[in-house]
Order: C-alpha cells, then sequence, then structure tokens
C-alpha cells in the first residue's frame, strides 16, 4: 500500500471512530491501536471528572502517580495516563496539543507544536506565548475537535485531557500516541509533569516549577502576615458570573501564597455561581475580574451597573482590577502562573 492510500485509510478509521463514540455519548471504550498497549479506556468518561463529577476530588491526586519509570533519554517508554498506557517509541518532535494548558506546558519545555485546539472563547494563539509558541495549525477547538486536520499534521504525540476528549480518545489514538491528564485546571502542576514524562524533559519541568514556587515565597514574603481577602470574579458567555473556589488554577496559586479568600470561594470547587443580582457576593479586599470571550455577551455590563457593585468595599477602594482572562482563567501552565504572581505582586505589594 502506498503512503498516500495508508495516510488516507488511517484519517478515515480515525473520523469513523470519532463518529461513532460521539453518538455514544460520553462513554469511551477505545484501546490505542498503534500508540498504546492495547490497553481499554473503559469506563473513563468526561462526567466523572467534571465540577461536580465523583473522580473530581482526587484528580490531582490520581494525576500525581501516573507518567514512566523510563530512564531520561530512554525510549521506547510507557507512559501510564487517564486514559491507561501508551508507548511512545521515540523523542517527540511533531506534537499536537488539545487544550491551552497543554500549550503552554510544551511551550515552557521549548517545544512549538504543529497542531493546538484553542478554547471557544479565545480562538487564537494567546499573546503571553506568541513569541515562543511557533504557529501551530488549528485543529478544531476544544470541544470540537477536527480529526482529519490533527492526523493531517502527521503527529507523534497527541497530548489532552479525559476531560476534554474522553469520547475521542480511541480515534486520536490510531493518529498517533496519545496522552490524557485527567482535567485541566487546579491539577496543573500534575498535567505539567505528565506532559513532560511523554517529551523526555522531566528535569526541565521540576526546574521550572521550582522557580514558580521561589516567586509564589517571595511574594508571600512580601505580603506579610496580614494579607489582604481576594475575590475572583469571572463573566462567562452564558450569562453567569463564576466565583473561583480552590479547585481551580487561579485557587492553587492564591494558596500557595497563602492569600485569604471570601467564605463563599474558600472551598473546595471549581467555583461558586452567583447572578448579576447578587453580585455582592463577590466583595473582598481586592477583587480581580475576567471575562470569557465577548464582553458583550457576558452579564459584565448589567452587574458592574448594580448599585451593589459600586458598594463593595474593593471597588469603592480603588481596588477593582481586570486582568487578562488568558493567563488568570485560561493559562492552566506554569508560563502563565508566573505571569500571574507577577501582576499579583503588582497589584498587592506593588
Amino acid at each position: 500500500m502506498s503512503h498516500r492510500r495508508r495516510y488516507t485509510a488511517v484519517v478515515a478509521l480515525a473520523v469513523a471512530a470519532g463518529l461513532s463514540l460521539a453518538a455514544c455519548g460520553s462513554s469511551s471504550d477505545g484501546a490505542g491501536s498503534g500508540s498504546g498497549n492495547g490497553t481499554a479506556a473503559k469506563g473513563k468518561d468526561k462526567q466523572s471528572v467534571a465540577k461536580g463529577g465523583k473522580d473530581f476530588g482526587s484528580a490531582a491526586e490520581k494525576t500525581a502517580a501516573m507518567g514512566t519509570d523510563a530512564k531520561p533519554g530512554q525510549f521506547p517508554r510507557t507512559i501510564t495516563h487517564a486514559m491507561g498506557t501508551t508507548v511512545i517509541k521515540a523523542q517527540p518532535t511533531r506534537v499536537v496539543v488539545l487544550d491551552v494548558g497543554e500549550l503552554d506546558n510544551v511551550v515552557s519545555l521549548g517545544v512549538k507544536p504543529v497542531g493546538f485546539a484553542p478554547s471557544e472563547g479565545s480562538p487564537e494563539l494567546p499573546s503571553y506565548l506568541k513569541k515562543d509558541g511557533g504557529q501551530p495549525k488549528s485543529v478544531g477547538t476544544i470541544n470540537s475537535l477536527n480529526l482529519e486536520a490533527i492526523a493531517g499534521l502527521h503527529p507523534d504525540l497527541i497530548l489532552g485531557s479525559q476531560l476534554r476528549a474522553a469520547p475521542q480518545y480511541a480515534a486520536l489514538s490510531k493518529i498517533a500516541p496519545t496522552v490524557f491528564s485527567i482535567r485541566p485546571g487546579f491539577t496543573w502542576k500534575q498535567n505539567y509533569l505528565l506532559n513532560a514524562a511523554a517529551l523526555d524533559k522531566t528535569a526541565e519541568a521540576k526546574a521550572k516549577l521550582a522557580d514558580y514556587d521561589t516567586r509564589i515565597r517571595a511574594l508571600d514574603a512580601k505580603l506579610g502576615a496580614h494579607k489582604p481577602v481576594v475575590s475572583m470574579v469571572r463573566y462567562m458567555q452564558d450569562g453567569k458570573t463564576r466565583l473561583y473556589g480552590n479547585a481551580s488554577f487561579i485557587g492553587t496559586i492564591l494558596k500557595d501564597a497563602g492569600i485569604p479568600r471570601p467564605k463563599i470561594q474558600d472551598i473546595d470547587d471549581l467555583a461558586a455561581e452567583i447572578s448579576a443580582e447578587n453580585i455582592d457576593k463577590a466583595d473582598g479586599d481586592y477583587i480581580f475580574t475576567g471575562v470569557y470571550g465577548d464582553p458583550g455577551t457576558t452579564d459584565k455590563s448589567r452587574a458592574q451597573a448594580n448599585p451593589l457593585w459600586k458598594n463593595l468595599r474593593a471597588v469603592k477602594a480603588g481596588h477593582a482590577f481586570d486582568v487578562p482572562d488568558e493567563t488568570w482563567y485560561l493559562g492552566l501552565g506554569v508560563t502563565a502562573a508566573d505571569q500571574v504572581v507577577a501582576d499579583l505582586t503588582h497589584y498587592l505589594a506593588g
């Protein structure tokens, strides 16, 4: 069979598998033919690791146990991950990433991905990664992957998560070795080490996390014992307003720095949701606001026109700030985390 015919067959199989799995809902029962050892991904569905799912709270601990026993430079290497095990035969050079967290991770490790699935609310390559991210081709969005586009890039590694793409895992595994974390967000450090294990860049990732820890300790020291209460507000495209909790990307950064939160946000959950009429629940000594997508499609203007907003102590003190959504809420990686720490230092200790 010619190379072109083999490629066409792979694409057809992958697309057919993807459509079949999508029709079955969130249940995934695929095996990594060609990329793994045949381990089935039985029961690895999206809902169990979503907000409120039975496996949400244990995601970080479980991800920390994943990775590889391979020594530095050793290939083939077997990676244990959220969907089973995958064998990577050689050092990956053509990497496709299926979310912003994986994009941040690989770029921070000196890898320019060939393909990238952006979020619906931010379709471009994030500005903070443009300098080092190269020019990856679009492969759909995180919630609507284009399997033909992925196959057409001839990747040798695909990085994603169970939460985002469990139904497509079997199809993706037919295209290239595929490694999935459990979910993005508060698991960002564990996900980073998992991605690094697949890329044979564990030492580099640990060094980056150590640098982050140094920045966090410096912020903690500057703020001292009496830290301000910080409220995290994000306006969503569906009209909802989220107050982010501890089990979120930004929540982990604030917790690392010992920064206290309002009671409604000091929860082991992704976020609490409120309406524009209840914006008074967002108060704190400082408020940092993000917007997912076009502000005109959110409740931001309505919420901030509410007299309750104008009477919040942070607003009256001039301590309410808009912050970049792409780093504070969408970044999900060490590069974004470093920028958030720099922003916090500027606002809280400047």
